[in-house]
């Protein structure tokens, strides 16, 4: 045993790499090793023989197999310095550039609306975007010859034969989340409303599908100069300037007396420049909710009275950002969205410290 020990703890201090050390294990305590054949010589021997050998051939396959294994370990170590020497990372280096995503323009646009009537003291209110009849025209007082019914200018869903209920539509604005939110919390109230919204037509200012956000407020002593002075507190926090408005009246079923809103601009080098010059550009219709529509949501316009008024986000957007043509915010265009995109942190939200 002493000549074995010295055999192998010599071969493995020489070891000079992994393979020669798992080549003396196999030799020294593998199932044909050394020490293992001798292991198994211990049946043929007297028991007073094996109570001498036993606890020595023990005693010297642990050390062997201690020895291996630190032998192991520092073979490893001194791998992992010769490494260490050879291999090196300048961590002053910048760092590789990854792409990033941008926030679309709408998202943008809805985020910062949202932001500035949040401030005026409107509520976000949402609803579905697939509609019945009654609230998307007969609740909002729009007649069944009214033009907008037609389905030249309306998505209608389809309805089984035989079935003669109204169809659904989808919703042409989003005025029925207004409908909804009178009839679930009455007034006072108000709230904004922004969403996708549905109509058949399509051209450079128009799609089949837009975000439009409109806007609600009642009370018992609202008139149109309160949303005079909303708009125009809108209007100059959203373009960073102040804006003039024009008033000019006009007819929804859903407002009496009713207006489009014009805002002061300029053309300049074929943009638009708003808050400056001598032209105007329509931007939103607005007016005093109709008293129908107030008792279509389940308040007494005896006693309430508010006003309203909705524009579109993409449109908004246009102006505020110059891009020209609206059919470009739905082509997937990864070199147009890198162009108009935003960053995450330049959203106006609490996360972006705005």
């Amino acid at each position: 045993m002493d000549d074995l020990r010295e055999k192998y703890v010599s071969l493995i201090a020489a070891a000079a790499d992994e393979t020669t050390l798992e080549d003396l294990r196999v030799q020294a305590v593998g199932k044909k090793g050394e020490i293992s054949l001798q292991m198994r010589s211990l049946g043929k021997m007297s028991a007073e023989e094996r109570q001498l050998a036993g606890p020595k051939l023990n005693a010297l396959k642990d050390e062997i197999n201690s020895a291996l294994a630190a032998k192991k370990t520092a073979l490893g170590d001194a791998a992992l310095d010769e490494r260490l020497r050879g291999e090196w990372l300048d961590v002053t280096l910048p760092a590789r550039q990854r792409a990033m995503g941008s926030i679309h323009p709408i998202s943008q646009v809805t985020e910062e609306v949202t932001a500035i009537l949040a401030d005026l003291g409107f509520s976000v209110a949402e609803g579905p975007q697939i509609e019945s009849d009654w609230y998307n025209f007969d609740a909002l007082n729009i007649p069944g010859h009214h033009p907008a019914r037609a389905e030249m200018d309306t998505f209608y869903t389809h309805r089984a034969e035989g079935d003669e209920r109204p169809p659904h539509v989808l919703r042409t604005h989003t005025s029925p989340v207004q409908i909804r939110h009178m009839e679930a919390h009455g007034a006072p109230c108000r709230i904004i409303c922004p969403g996708r919204v549905y109509r058949a037509d399509y051209d450079q200012t128009h799609t089949p599908m837009f975000n439009q956000v409109e806007g609600l407020a009642i009370d018992k002593d609202i008139s149109m100069a309160n949303l005079k002075w909303t708009l125009e507190e809108f209007f100059t926090a959203f373009f960073g300037t102040n804006v003039k408005t024009r008033f000019r009246a006009s007819h929804f079923p859903f407002t009496e007396p009713s207006a489009e809103v014009d805002i002061q601009c300029q053309w300049k080098d074929g943009s638009v420049v708003v808050g400056e010059g001598d032209d105007w550009l329509e931007v939103l219709g607005s007016g005093m909710v109709h008293p129908k529509v107030l008792q279509a949501g389940g308040i007494d316009p005896a006693e309430w009275q508010g006003f309203a008024f909705g524009m579109g986000i993409d449109r908004m957007a246009m102006l505020k950002y110059g891009i020209p043509d609206l059919r470009a915010f739905f082509d997937s265009d990864l070199r147009w969205l890198r162009h108009y995109g935003f960053a995450s942190l330049d959203q106006p939200n609490l996360a972006a410290g705005l």
